[in-house]
């Protein structure tokens, strides 16, 4: 992080100088800022003009608040508490890029921090922390709400415009001492188990954002495929940087550390530390995903030959999972159950297990749910929900996901695998050490499913020739 060069402090002057009025909050300053004596101060709080902004209403406002009927009319005699989250430390004064509780976002449209939505009576207030006032030290010393250090944040105006609700200062949020009961989703499970259940069907505004997710992964996918001189220099890393790149420009951020992970790195599930080569001869797993400006992300897999030619062992074993994907996907639409997928994909992979010999004893009997020997080298669902989190919807009851049916507005991963550890001593040696996944974002129609990253080749051959087009 850079910073305003100062000049060394003196240490003959006290740095701890109260120039803040009395009440007022202090600022968040570092041991090492320099002494701010009461003239400067005084000074830098006179002389600002009170600049306005015009502010778009946001497209979420009025489907925000009828989310927040639908919630208030499940706990209608609670005081409903959402918080937005704070910053998190990273390191020492760094703290890392703010990101707000999913939830708090769905039912209100705010991201700025330190916010908190109350719902009571069927009636909401947001009291959220607006941009610095010019009174106080804070404007100009505050490494994290000042607007000279960290941006100009919104004023209780410009968000109450913006999202369609009444806003107040954070300062001001009661201390909800009467007794009426207050059920704070940080703390309460029905309340997070009904918001989140309230999320698992999204409306067309939210599959239109999960499809722009999922059009810009593409094109970070493509971006890194164009690289493919300098991943081979550089790496995974240069991957995981490239992909980044493309998600901070179109988007808000990825949704989830990427998985850039090269030969036997892709038998790790989650391989984040993107450390590794790409080396000729092998496959490298890709599992990265955009999320998009309001929140939602995409979250999509490609396993790619790093010579663009897969040989013909990566083939057959390719082939094998692209045809458990198929099946996944082929068993996606309303009214069966979410785990469908997961059990036509396991159905394909069991029986190509036991093609190849692998198997201890026949597929049927792998498959059996007091068996499941097959698992060895599949090891993972096939399907998670997606939205604003990449595993979406996860404190939804059981009996609800992953136990029940698939609705029309569902959207759910189809991702089975392989993988086969490097010290396997199961599988013959020429297996040791390959991972592969295939994964899409599926939305639930009312005639089937949509593929919504299908812009992003599939199967083997059109791997090799979108490969070989972007490559030049």
């Amino acid at each position: 992080m850079s910073e305003p060069t100062a000049p060394p402090a003196d240490p003959a002057v006290d740095v701890t100088v109260e120039t803040t009025p009395e009440g007022a909050e202090q600022p968040r300053t570092e041991s090492h800022d320099p002494a701010v004596p009461a003239a400067y101060a005084a000074f830098m709080r006179e002389g600002w003009g009170d600049r306005t902004l015009e502010v778009p209403r946001h497209p979420v406002a009025e489907r925000a608040a009828e989310r927040r009927a639908r919630l208030s009319e499940a706990f209608p005699d609670d005081r409903l508490v959402l918080p937005a989250g704070t910053y998190k430390v990273r390191s020492n004064d760094t703290d890392y890029r703010f990101r707000p509780d999913t939830a708090h976002t769905y039912f209100s449209g705010n991201q700025t921090s330190d916010a908190v939505l109350v719902i009571e009576d069927g009636q909401s207030v947001l009291y959220a922390r607006p941009r610095s006032e010019r009174d106080t030290d804070e404007f100009f010393r505050d490494r994290q709400y000042g607007e000279l250090w960290a941006g100009r944040r919104p004023s209780a105006q410009e968000i109450s415009d913006s999202l369609g609700i009444e806003v107040r200062h954070v300062k001001d949020l009661p201390s909800f001492d009467d007794d009426r009961k207050v059920r704070d989703l940080t703390t309460d499970e029905d309340l997070a188990r009904v918001a989140d259940e309230l999320r698992l069907v999204k409306d067309e505004w939210e599959v239109g954002e999960l499809q722009e997710a999922c059009d810009i992964t593409a094109l970070g996918f493509e971006d890194s495929v164009r690289d493919w001189d300098r991943v081979l220099e550089f790496g995974e890393r240069w991957i995981e940087g490239t992909f980044f790149r493309r998600a901070r420009a179109m988007g808000n951020d990825i949704g989830y550390d990427s998985i850039c992970a090269g030969g036997s790195h892709a038998t790790t599930l989650h391989w984040i530390d993107n450390t590794g080569s790409i080396e000729p001869g092998k496959l490298v797993l890709l599992d990265m995903g955009v999320e998009g400006h309001n929140l939602y992300t995409a979250d999509v897999t490609r396993t790619i030959p790093v010579d663009g030619t897969f040989t013909p062992l990566q083939r057959e074993l390719y082939d094998l999972v692209q045809q458990a994907q198929q099946a996944g996907i082929d068993a996606v639409r309303p009214g069966v159950p979410f785990l469908a997928a997961h059990h036509a994909a396991m159905d394909v992979l069991a029986h190509g297990l036991e093609g190849m010999g692998l198997l201890p004893v026949s597929a049927e009997e792998a498959l059996d749910p007091e068996s499941k020997v097959y698992a060895r080298w599949t090891l993972h669902g096939t399907s998670h929900m997606l939205g604003m989190d990449v595993h979406d919807c996860g404190r939804s009851s059981a009996d609800i996901y992953p136990k029940g049916d698939l609705a029309e507005g569902m959207v759910l991963t189809v991702e089975p695998g392989l993988y086969f550890q490097e010290d396997d001593l199961l599988v013959p040696e020429e297996l040791r050490g390959i991972g592969i996944r295939i994964e899409d974002d599926i939305l639930v129609t009312a005639d089937g499913n949509r593929n919504l990253s299908a812009s992003l080749p599939r199967t083997s051959a059109d791997v090799e020739e979108w490969m070989g087009r972007l490559r030049g």
